[in-house]
């Protein structure tokens, strides 16, 4: 059984600092490329962030280039979001999710094919 379990979420002031956390188990990830999604009410989920096999490669959307920061700890099967200066259309549930046919990363949603439950992050003004 595959799971996905993010943590780290919360309330936070504009211009504040959150590390999200994906706990991966029941398979070893450290071969396949992982993401992290988000959905505001009312929104469509969106890309954030993601990180291939090796975390030599990553990508990141306009809107969080340059505050939000992906990496993985492959010895504990675990990939991390590092967000900085939140804005409040940071505000979202945030997702993770595994490639497993594909160890380069990719920002389509269709793309990856196990999800966790999500956490939501709330930024305020």
């Amino acid at each position: 059984q595959v799971q996905l379990v993010e943590s780290g979420g919360g309330l936070v002031q504009a211009g504040g600092s959150l590390r999200l956390s994906c706990a991966a188990s029941g398979r070893t990830f450290s071969s396949y490329a992982m993401g992290w999604f988000r959905q505001a009410p009312g929104k469509e989920r969106e890309f954030v962030a993601a990180i291939n096999w090796s975390g030599g490669s990553t990508g990141y959307a306009d809107s969080v280039k340059g505050r939000f920061t992906i990496f993985r700890d492959k010895t504990k099967n675990t990939v991390y979001l590092q967000m900085n200066s939140l804005k409040p259309e940071d505000t979202a549930v945030y997702y993770c999710a595994v490639r497993t046919y594909g160890s380069t990363w990719n920002k389509r949603s269709d793309e990856y094919d196990y999800w966790g439950q999500g956490t939501q992050v709330t930024v305020s003004s």
